[in-house]
């Protein structure tokens, strides 16, 4: 059985969290594992984050709240942890997380993942399941290859259950991914992250924002349906799927899905699986 994940990010008005209620409802459907919900930069959606965690577990108990350490303190964020805790919150999302504008790494006590990870595992033992990011085509900040390698297993070594990786259009690079960590004697899974498509100048804008290659085939064709919003969502719908059954095929361990707060487009891909 292939885990199935769903990934929101916590809307800033009521109606927008009416609408993630329903969509959520609708993804209930394929019996995911958990959902998660995204935290700003900085801890900028701290406070809606916790929010929309709690109301999200109204309708699925295991929804991870995601937490970033850059730009909070070790007291903000064990503050929070306890309070997920005590919540009954058994999941996290782990993440050094972005870095506001105008804010240097200097003010935040914790500066990475891993040691994150570290001050989760102290305060509160074995009871969170960590999800980590990973990157198969490596971190637009890694100094090397080898470098976010070496740092994705001292998540792990730190105390990290699984990866949930950044999205991607190329298997391969999933497929090389993987066998580095398993040659570095990391066999934690690595979810792959998959990112319907639905709007070309979104789609381009975010991946040059978060280092997400879109192969160049991929762009040009997109580019000449990019006036087409029926043509883009039918084409995208095929190539995510096409990409999900080779990851699939290739051993992936299961699917963590962008949703974008939408709900058809994640459907429709998990039916042409028979997911």
């Amino acid at each position: 059985m292939k885990r199935i994940s769903f990934e929101f990010f916590p809307p800033k008005t009521e109606q927008g969290k009416e609408k993630l209620l329903a969509t959520q409802n609708k993804l209930l459907a394929k019996k995911p594992a958990f959902f998660s919900c995204t935290f700003g930069a900085g801890g900028s959606t701290r406070d809606n984050t916790r929010d929309m965690v709690n109301k999200l577990r109204e309708q699925h108990d295991d929804t991870a709240p995601h937490l970033s350490c850059i730009g909070q303190s070790k007291e903000e964020i064990l503050e929070l942890v306890n309070g997920y805790k005590d919540a009954g919150v058994t999941r996290i999302v782990a993440l050094r997380g972005d870095l506001p504008s105008g804010m240097g790494y200097a003010q935040s006590e914790i500066k990475y993942a891993d040691e994150l990870v570290q001050l989760i595992r102290q305060e509160t033992g074995d009871h969170f399941t960590l999800e980590v990011a990973a990157y198969p085509e490596m971190h637009p900040q890694a100094r090397s290859f080898e470098d976010d390698i070496a740092h994705f297993k001292r998540k792990v070594d730190a105390g990290a259950n699984s990866g949930l990786s950044q999205y991607f259009y190329n298997a391969d690079a999933y497929g090389y991914y993987m066998d580095a960590l398993h040659k570095a004697g990391c066999d934690a899974p690595v979810y792959p992250g998959i990112m319907p498509i639905l709007n070309v100048a979104n789609l381009l804008r975010f991946s040059n924002t978060c280092g997400a290659d879109v192969p160049r085939w991929l762009q040009s064709k997109l580019n000449d349906i990019k006036d087409d919003d029926g043509a883009v969502k039918a084409f995208g719908e095929e190539v995510v799927t096409r990409l999900c059954e080779r990851l699939l095929a290739m051993g992936a361990p299961g699917l963590h899905f962008y949703t974008m707060n939408q709900a058809g487009p994640n459907l429709r891909i998990l039916d042409n699986l028979g997911m």
